[in-house]
């Protein structure tokens, strides 16, 4: 069909079906980036692990956690606080859109924001009080975190992959063993941040101990051991938690799309 001329006595643009069909799709295709907007929140995820902070560049933030029912998320735990980067925060790679500013680079002692999948819980235990998936962790074990190597950004096993493949890690996960007795590690779950291992964009993000509670991390969120202990007891792999971590003013902004909690919420 001939598309008709709009400047003479065509009867306009309503007239041409081709016209509707593209008004059509157009609507069609904004709700379902609207809708999409306001799904970023999985169906699933019955418990949520949320940690704010006062801006970008804080280092203390505030954890609290969240159980969803028919009505809404309702608060679990009373707020606590830990601690995160020592430069602060900046976007990550989880399961929202990439946002614009800053994000997320290897090395940067920024925790990564956004929203995320829960990994395994691991430690140096040989069991835990847990319902959630939990790896003993070993001497042999490491998270890579060599920009440019096929394994980065998983935990393994150098007893398997061979003590080339680990060379250059920085992050062994019995620090006790390697690390002078250090306990960081003791009991912490992976933060499925950059799960698909893009270079360069940060790796070994976990949720583990605290030396001190004036203390930072390399990109980590870390709590108390009290505080961990009751985290990871509490998760439940039936109810698909999520952990989130926002600037205040970042979750304001993101709370209705990303079907997040009124903090307010007794």
């Amino acid at each position: 069909m001939t598309r008709p001329d709009l400047r003479g006595r065509n009867p306009g643009w309503r007239a041409w079906p081709g016209w509707a069909l593209l008004l059509a799709a157009t609507v069609a295709s904004l709700s379902t980036v609207e809708s999409a907007s306001e799904k970023i929140m999985p169906a699933d995820a019955r418990q949520l692990v949320l940690v704010t902070t006062a801006d970008w560049n804080s280092t203390k933030a505030t954890l609290r956690t969240f159980t969803r029912a028919a009505d809404g998320w309702h608060r679990a735990s009373a707020p606590v606080p830990v601690v995160i980067g020592r430069a602060g925060a900046a976007w990550g790679i989880g399961l929202n859109p990439p946002q614009a500013g800053s994000g997320k680079r290897e090395g940067d002692g920024r925790s990564p924001a956004g929203m995320f999948s829960i990994g395994t819980a691991f430690g140096y235990a040989a069991a835990e009080n847990t319902q959630w998936p939990y790896a003993v962790m070993s001497a042999d074990d490491y998270c890579i975190d060599v920009d440019g190597s096929p394994l980065y950004n998983r935990i393994v096993d150098a007893s398997k992959v061979g003590s080339a493949a680990i060379a250059g890690s920085t992050e062994p996960m019995r620090r006790d063993l390697h690390s002078g007795g250090d306990q960081a590690y003791k009991l912490g779950f992976v933060i499925e941040h950059n799960p698909r291992g893009t270079a360069g964009a940060g790796s070994c993000i976990f949720a583990h101990l605290w030396k001190a509670p004036d203390s930072t991390t390399a990109g980590c969120t870390a709590m108390s051991e009290p505080v961990m202990q009751a985290l990871v007891a509490w998760l439940r792999p039936r109810d698909h938690p999520v952990f989130v971590l926002l600037p205040t003013a970042e979750y304001k902004r993101l709370k209705a799309a990303w079907g997040l909690p009124d903090l307010g919420e007794s």
